[in-house]
């Protein structure tokens, strides 16, 4: 196919009819230290396959993959094992598709696992329904907002301060556009999550409360105080989940009163990947469900009476009224969503259960033996499989120093909360099945070592 470009009378003419001045007026929204003012100083302008191959090669042998240095990152995306019958069977064709199918009715393998993909995820969120997937956790986050104040008709949201700060930005820059009005005040380095606060909020304007579950600092609070609290003013309960793991070993926020639970399902199927393609969770009860964004696969019969699968719901954009639509999110992932639901398949519930439990035994080994780090002391009194650290000095630095080392630490609260003086010191720990002893002590040893 040639590539026929714009003529300069199509672009007047498109920005004519949008009301823009020129093409720079569209980048009005981005920040002037953002934008580039000319070519990117020090790239070739040219270069032959063969050379191009070798450069990127040698700038790829500059990370540290996660499986080649001992490794507790987390804040949001988890190594795990990944069973290599994965990805051997998300490449059959009948399944293979990165994509969401546009004659859906053709594309029965892909609807019957989206099918199976939406009764996993709705048991394991302890709700009725859940839809195909979505984009990611955060953007999850924004929608369920979204859908609560379609259905309590209120523009008010309040975030935990145990919200991962990815998803309070994302939340905040969507609510620029809607009018929603957002409360939200970063952490403290405390033992308990905010539970207790956030029902002290909430008043006959709220529209929900979003809480996080285990939070951004690893800790778990019973949440069914909190949905009483909410339900009595008419709002509803928003909980995000960031680790799906944990829910093999702790109670799931629909049985706790959730109305809306959303997150993030890269830790079941999906490889860390440098942050993405990932995986957005939704469900939610059934009496909300045509307030629901995305679509929604259903088993049907057809006219010989034979099983089959169809899309059920898909109030998005493409397919109805714009101004009738739920969402703008236009597709699942769809290649995501179908390994979260092999590997999940393949865990079976006892193997879950069984995973949970190796994550939470390992995550205490360490905590206990961090514990004993001179200039460490372990905040959380509860926790699945990560856990928030205070250090003596700036856990920013040390985490660099550790990394040179060929040791990633964990992730600094420095960086997700820049400017947060009172945070400095706060690093977060996550301990996966993938964590052996023997890394444990390196990351003992070499806290010690930066911190004398």
């Amino acid at each position: 196919m040639r590539y026929l470009p714009l003529t300069e009378a199509d672009r007047s003419a498109m920005l004519e009819r949008i009301g823009a001045s020129s093409v720079d007026a569209l980048f009005a929204d981005v920040p002037e230290t953002a934008r580039l003012a000319g070519p990117v100083e020090g790239l070739p302008g040219h270069a032959g396959e063969m050379a191009v191959e070798r450069h990127m090669t040698r700038l790829a042998t500059q990370n540290a993959s996660a499986g080649s240095v001992p490794f507790f990152l987390g804040a949001g995306a988890y190594r795990h094992h990944v069973p290599a019958s994965v990805d051997h069977l998300i490449q059959r064709g009948e399944f293979l598709t990165a994509y969401t199918p546009y004659q859906p009715e053709i594309a029965q393998g892909t609807l019957q696992m989206l099918f199976e993909f939406q009764t996993q995820v709705a048991r394991l969120l302890g709700c009725d329904v859940a839809n195909a997937s979505m984009y990611d956790g955060s953007t999850a986050c924004w929608e369920a907002i979204a859908m609560a104040g379609r259905i309590t008709r209120r523009k008010k949201a309040i975030l935990s301060s145990g919200l991962h700060p990815h998803y309070v930005a994302t939340v905040e820059t969507m609510a620029r556009f809607t009018g929603d009005a957002i409360h939200y005040a970063p952490p403290a380095l405390v033992a308990e999550p905010d539970i207790e606060a956030l029902a002290a909020q909430v008043d006959q304007e709220t529209g929900c409360v979003v809480v996080q579950y285990p939070d951004i600092l690893g800790r778990i609070g019973d949440l069914s105080a909190l949905a009483e609290a909410v339900h009595d003013v008419g709002a509803l309960l928003v909980a995000v989940v960031t680790e799906p793991v944990a829910l093999g070993a702790i109670r799931s926020p629909g049985a706790m009163g959730a109305d809306i639970v959303v997150g993030e399902g890269q830790s079941l199927g999906v490889g860390l990947q440098f942050g993405g393609p990932y995986l957005g969770l939704f469900a939610t009860r059934e009496k909300y469900v045509r307030q629901m964004p995305g679509r929604l696969a259903g088993e049907t019969v057809d006219a010989a009476g034979r099983r089959g699968f169809v899309l059920t719901l898909s109030t998005r954009e493409q397919h109805i009224r714009r101004e009738k639509a739920t969402s703008n999110i236009c597709t699942n992932s769809g290649l995501c969503a179908l390994a979260f639901s092999v590997h999940l398949t393949l865990l079976g519930e006892k193997g879950l259960r069984a995973l949970a439990a190796e994550n939470h035994r390992l995550a205490c080994l360490a905590a206990d033996r961090l514990a004993r780090v001179p200039g460490v002391s372990i905040i959380n009194t509860s926790f699945f499989n990560e856990f928030a650290l205070r250090i003596d000095g700036d856990a920013r630095q040390v985490v660099r120093d550790l990394a040179a080392k060929g040791l990633l630490a964990g992730v600094s609260l420095g960086r997700l909360y820049p400017g947060q003086s009172d945070l400095a010191g706060g690093l977060l720990v996550a301990v996966t099945e993938t964590v052996e002893q023997e890394d444990i002590e390196a990351l003992a040893a070499g806290l010690e070592e930066a911190l004398a």
